[in-house]
């Protein structure tokens, strides 16, 4: 289930309803939390090779609601929405995450992205936290390992353009 392969990208299930992802960048902290929270970065790279946003809303504060659509390669898109708990500046971002797909029940979950400095270089750990170890293992089994690992690739690129615009 999990991706042991994967070079740049550390995949652990810290507990029966978690999922983790660690990457360490060659990017600095400010420029990844900018990627990750300004509406016009996250439609350059958020997403799996070949999808794009079609929507993206961020309201940046605790209670603060965010929207995106994502299409993918098919043409099917796949709506979010969440409320932003925690905010803290190049630091630390807790949101809760819909998947609005009434078909499958539209699971929620709390998301945390850190972004830590270590030793000149950025990690970032980013936790899912299901509410079962059932909706999680449903998760993984969506794909939706592959797709981060291929959305964190496409962080670093844009993020590498940002610290250098041509």
């Amino acid at each position: 289930m999990l991706a042991t392969a994967n070079h740049e990208v550390t995949v652990t299930l810290p507990s029966d309803r978690e999922i983790e992802f660690t990457r360490t960048f060659a990017r600095p902290r400010g420029l990844l939390f900018e990627a990750w929270t300004q509406p016009e970065h996250l439609r350059q790279w958020y997403g799996c090779e070949g999808s794009a946003l079609t929507l993206c809303e961020i309201d940046l504060r605790p209670g603060g609601q965010w929207r995106r659509v994502m299409r993918m390669p098919d043409g099917s898109e796949h709506p979010f929405h969440g409320v932003y708990r925690e905010v803290v500046p190049n630091e630390r971002l807790v949101y809760t995450e819909c998947y609005e797909m009434p078909a499958i029940g539209s699971p929620e979950w709390l998301t945390t992205v850190l972004f830590q400095e270590v030793d000149g270089l950025t990690k970032l750990t980013h936790s899912i936290l299901h509410n079962s170890q059932e909706v999680r293992d449903g998760h993984l089994k969506a794909g939706m390992e592959a797709g981060t690992i291929q959305t964190l690739n496409r962080l670093d690129a844009h993020v590498a353009s940002m610290a250098n615009p041509a």
